[in-house]
Protein backbone atom coordinates (compact mmCIF):
# COMPACT_ATOMS: atom_id res chain seq x y z
CA UNK A 1 0.00 0.00 0.00
CA UNK A 2 2.27 2.89 -1.54
CA UNK A 3 -1.62 5.43 -1.99
CA UNK A 4 0.92 8.52 -0.92
CA UNK A 5 2.93 7.93 -4.18
CA UNK A 6 1.52 10.15 -6.05
CA UNK A 7 4.20 10.67 -9.00
CA UNK A 8 6.51 8.98 -10.48
CA UNK A 9 9.92 9.64 -8.79
CA UNK A 10 7.63 7.58 -5.64
CA UNK A 11 6.36 5.17 -7.83
CA UNK A 12 10.11 4.11 -8.97
CA UNK A 13 11.37 3.82 -5.17
CA UNK A 14 8.04 1.28 -4.82
CA UNK A 15 8.58 -0.59 -7.93
CA UNK A 16 12.06 -0.93 -7.59
CA UNK A 17 12.01 -2.05 -3.80
CA UNK A 18 10.05 -5.19 -4.91
CA UNK A 19 11.31 -8.04 -5.88
CA UNK A 20 9.36 -10.83 -6.75
CA UNK A 21 7.14 -10.52 -10.44
CA UNK A 22 4.33 -7.31 -9.64
CA UNK A 23 0.82 -6.60 -10.33
CA UNK A 24 1.15 -3.24 -10.42
CA UNK A 25 -2.13 -0.79 -9.46
CA UNK A 26 -1.60 2.60 -10.96
CA UNK A 27 -3.62 5.46 -12.05
CA UNK A 28 -5.76 8.49 -11.23
CA UNK A 29 -5.20 11.99 -12.17
CA UNK A 30 -2.10 11.71 -14.51
CA UNK A 31 -0.33 15.17 -13.75
CA UNK A 32 1.48 15.01 -17.26
CA UNK A 33 3.46 12.16 -16.04
CA UNK A 34 6.55 11.37 -18.23
CA UNK A 35 6.43 7.37 -17.87
CA UNK A 36 9.60 6.89 -19.58
CA UNK A 37 11.86 6.76 -16.95
CA UNK A 38 10.02 3.77 -15.43
CA UNK A 39 9.47 1.94 -19.05
CA UNK A 40 13.16 -0.10 -18.14
CA UNK A 41 11.98 -1.31 -14.77
CA UNK A 42 8.31 -2.28 -15.65
CA UNK A 43 9.61 -4.54 -18.25
CA UNK A 44 11.67 -5.77 -16.07
CA UNK A 45 9.49 -6.03 -12.42
CA UNK A 46 5.86 -5.88 -13.45
CA UNK A 47 3.72 -8.84 -15.07
CA UNK A 48 0.20 -6.79 -15.33
CA UNK A 49 -0.70 -3.29 -14.44
CA UNK A 50 -4.45 -2.91 -13.02
CA UNK A 51 -5.43 0.54 -14.06
CA UNK A 52 -7.46 2.59 -11.48
CA UNK A 53 -9.31 6.04 -12.57
CA UNK A 54 -11.20 7.74 -14.76
CA UNK A 55 -8.88 8.38 -17.85
CA UNK A 56 -6.30 5.17 -18.41
CA UNK A 57 -5.02 6.41 -22.07
CA UNK A 58 -1.60 7.49 -21.24
CA UNK A 59 -0.58 4.31 -19.10
CA UNK A 60 -2.02 2.45 -22.06
CA UNK A 61 0.17 4.51 -24.19
CA UNK A 62 3.03 4.30 -22.15
CA UNK A 63 3.05 0.18 -21.22
CA UNK A 64 1.19 -1.25 -23.61
CA UNK A 65 3.76 -2.24 -25.74
CA UNK A 66 5.64 -3.64 -23.10
CA UNK A 67 3.05 -4.78 -20.90
CA UNK A 68 1.15 -8.06 -22.16
CA UNK A 69 -1.83 -7.47 -19.58
CA UNK A 70 -3.08 -3.95 -18.95
CA UNK A 71 -6.72 -3.68 -17.28
CA UNK A 72 -8.65 -1.35 -16.90
CA UNK A 73 -10.71 -0.62 -13.18
CA UNK A 74 -13.34 1.97 -11.90
CA UNK A 75 -12.83 1.32 -8.46
CA UNK A 76 -10.51 0.16 -6.00
CA UNK A 77 -12.18 -3.11 -5.20
CA UNK A 78 -12.38 -3.84 -8.98
CA UNK A 79 -8.78 -3.32 -9.15
CA UNK A 80 -7.84 -5.49 -6.02
CA UNK A 81 -10.13 -8.04 -7.32
CA UNK A 82 -8.49 -8.24 -10.71
CA UNK A 83 -5.34 -7.73 -9.27
CA UNK A 84 -5.89 -11.02 -6.90
CA UNK A 85 -7.25 -12.90 -10.34
CA UNK A 86 -3.89 -11.90 -12.09
CA UNK A 87 -1.49 -12.70 -9.34
CA UNK A 88 0.15 -16.18 -8.56
CA UNK A 89 1.88 -17.45 -5.55
CA UNK A 90 4.88 -15.06 -4.55
CA UNK A 91 3.40 -12.44 -6.86
CA UNK A 92 3.38 -9.05 -5.17
CA UNK A 93 -0.02 -6.74 -5.68
CA UNK A 94 1.47 -3.26 -5.34
CA UNK A 95 -0.49 -0.05 -5.03
CA UNK A 96 1.74 2.85 -6.02
CA UNK A 97 -0.23 5.10 -8.61
CA UNK A 98 2.46 7.56 -9.39
CA UNK A 99 -0.67 9.79 -9.97
CA UNK A 100 -3.04 12.15 -7.78
CA UNK A 101 -6.11 10.48 -5.83
CA UNK A 102 -8.79 13.04 -6.97
CA UNK A 103 -10.84 11.45 -9.60
CA UNK A 104 -12.03 8.55 -7.44
CA UNK A 105 -11.29 9.34 -3.71
CA UNK A 106 -11.33 12.30 -1.45
CA UNK A 107 -7.32 11.91 -0.94
CA UNK A 108 -4.29 9.47 -0.86
CA UNK A 109 -5.85 8.25 2.46
CA UNK A 110 -8.75 7.54 1.53
CA UNK A 111 -7.79 5.51 -1.40
CA UNK A 112 -5.44 3.60 1.26
CA UNK A 113 -7.74 2.43 3.38
CA UNK A 114 -9.82 1.52 0.79
CA UNK A 115 -6.86 -0.16 -0.45
CA UNK A 116 -6.51 -2.54 2.87
CA UNK A 117 -10.09 -2.45 3.18
CA UNK A 118 -10.48 -4.13 -0.07
CA UNK A 119 -7.78 -6.41 0.47
CA UNK A 120 -9.20 -7.65 3.58
CA UNK A 121 -12.60 -8.59 1.89
CA UNK A 122 -10.53 -11.18 -0.04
Amino acid sequence: NDSKATNINSAWYALESVNSPIIWIVGGIDKGNDYDSLKDLVKEKVKAIVCLGKDNSAIHKAFGDIIPKIVDTKSMQEAVNTAYYLGKKDDTVLLSPACASFDLFENYEDRGNQFKLAVRAL
